[in-house]
């Protein structure tokens, strides 16, 4: 059973992805501490696969899943998507031991630039020069709200700012100079993070159109439980071989990691569907809404307050994202 999708369902998808996709990252930095980056980083994979396996056993319900075109350049794309999905996380999750939740994500929100450049590179997604400008707006806003503050600039100390925001040694770990001087560390995190979500992006994006003419709910939900099948497989394996503790560490605190795994698969599953009816840059762009959903976090859980400047960030991302509506395809 198949149905013409409208043209909004990629936003709705998109946006609600992204407020699910909160609650998960809530949920991952308050476990950090406990199981270190990798670990937390693993919840969200070993939690998630049996929903998104679910997701697929309802969707054969109703789906034929024999039309998927299921090929090597399927695998291919799944792997490099899940691979680099790894990673981001774990450099996001870094970057949020750093400095404030909003901030972190807004570093990692970089990412629509970057996206659009791969997505032509390896997708041949090519965009307008509206939606560019658009995600050059919306990504100009999100910089604008993680430019260090002067306090950094001068001193690179770890003070607290104006508004109760933690600020960001510009040192390396191991308390040696940093590889860019008077750049924060949270921000070299983030921005790598930004990057490897990007070629994630590209990668899922290409998994879904690679499995050929079926409907697009069956190819992004095929998708999801490929990819995390493997990022489950890679992670347990590295664990059990180089850290059995953490594994262990990880089922015993086995109630907040099903709620991120749970909360994970979810956003997964919508954004996986709106990479299925739109280019990857258009909803990673959208998918900026999420900066507005970690502000709302920061305020009520860790008292952390918005600043002029990051107000005015927000605005010029909302006015970005809304030109980009106005402008991409239906």
């Amino acid at each position: 059973m198949s149905f013409e999708a409208p043209a909004w369902l990629w936003v709705a998808c998109t946006v609600a992805g992204n407020g699910v996709q909160t609650v998960r990252n809530t949920m991952q930095r308050s476990l950090v501490d406990s199981l270190g980056t990798v670990g937390a980083t693993h919840v969200r994979f070993l939690f998630g696969l049996p929903f998104g396996l679910s997701f697929l056993a309802a969707t054969a319900c109703f789906v034929d899943l024999r039309a998927l075109d299921v090929s090597g350049r399927f695998v291919a794309w799944t792997a490099m998507g899940g691979l680099f999905q790894i990673t981001a996380t774990a450099a996001m999750l870094a970057a949020m031991r750093e400095r404030s939740f909003v901030v972190a994500i807004a570093y990692v929100k970089t990412e629509p630039l970057q996206i659009a450049l791969f997505g032509f590179l390896f997708l041949g997604e090519r965009l307008g020069l509206q939606a560019t400008l658009a995600i050059v707006l919306a990504t100009g806003g999100v910089l604008l709200m993680s430019m260090p503050t002067r306090a950094v600039r001068e001193a690179a100390g770890g003070a607290p700012a104006a508004g109760g925001v933690s600020l960001v040694r510009a040192q390396a770990p191991s308390g040696g100079r940093a590889s860019f001087p008077g750049v924060p560390r949270a921000a070299l995190l983030g921005v790598a993070s930004g990057a490897m979500f990007a070629l994630s992006a590209v990668g899922i994006r290409g998994a879904i159109l690679a499995l050929g003419d079926a409907p697009f709910h069956a190819r992004a939900t095929a998708t999801l439980a490929a990819t995390l099948t493997l990022q489950t497989a890679l992670l347990t394996a590295w664990l059990a071989w180089r850290k059995r503790g953490v594994l262990s560490a990880i089922f015993r605190m086995w109630r907040p990691s099903l709620l991120a795994g749970a909360s994970g698969a979810l956003a997964s599953q919508l954004l996986f569907l709106a990479f299925s009816l739109q280019t990857a840059a258009a909803v990673r762009t959208v998918g900026l809404s999420e900066i507005l959903f970690a502000q709302a976090v920061s305020h009520r859980l860790f008292s952390q307050r918005t600043t002029p400047r990051e107000a005015i960030g927000m605005a010029a991302m909302i006015a970005g994202v809304l030109w980009l509506l106005a402008t991409a395809p239906s």
